[in-house]
C-alpha cells in the first residue's frame, strides 16, 4: 500500500472542505480577485501535497535509502516549485498577491493539522497502516 499517497489523498480530500472555506474568507475580505488568489494558493498547495505522496511512494519501492533522500531533498524542493508555481500565477494573472499566500501559507498549516489530528485519533477508514 502506498501510505504516502493515501495520506496525500485524504489531504486532498480536506481540502474540499478547507478550500471553499479559504476562498469565501478572501472573497469577502478581497473581493473576487481575492477569492480567486485563494483558489489558486489552495489548489498550488494540494498539487504540492499529491506530487509529495507520489514521489515518497515511488521512492520507498526503490530502496529506503532513496526515501530518505526524497524526503529530506523532495521536501526543499516542493517548496520551491510553491513559490515557484506562486510566482508564475501572480507574474501571468492579475492575482491579489497577498490573498493567494496567506490561503496557501494557511491552507498547509490547516491541512497538515487536520491530517495529523485524524491520524493521532485513528478516525482514517484504514488506521492498520498508521500504526
Amino acid at each position: 500500500m502506498d501510505v504516502e499517497l493515501t495520506l496525500a489523498r485524504h489531504i486532498a480530500a480536506r481540502a474540499l472542505v478547507v478550500g471553499p472555506v479559504a476562498v469565501a474568507i478572501a472573497w469577502l475580505l478581497r473581493g473576487p480577485e481575492g477569492g480567486l488568489a485563494a483558489a489558486i494558493g489552495v489548489a498550488i498547495v494540494v498539487a504540492n501535497f499529491l506530487l509529495s505522496g507520489w514521489l515518497l511512494s515511488r521512492a520507498l519501492k526503490i530502496s529506503l535509502s532513496v526515501y530518505h533522500a526524497a524526503a529530506l531533498f523532495g521536501f526543499v524542493l516542493r517548496l520551491a516549485l510553491i513559490a515557484l508555481a506562486m510566482l508564475a500565477a501572480a507574474a501571468l494573472l492579475e492575482v491579489d498577491r497577498y490573498a493567494m499566500g496567506f490561503a496557501a501559507v494557511g491552507s498547509y498549516l490547516v491541512l497538515i493539522t487536520l491530517e495529523a489530528l485524524a491520524m493521532t485519533r485513528n478516525t482514517e477508514k484504514e488506521p492498520e497502516w498508521s500504526n
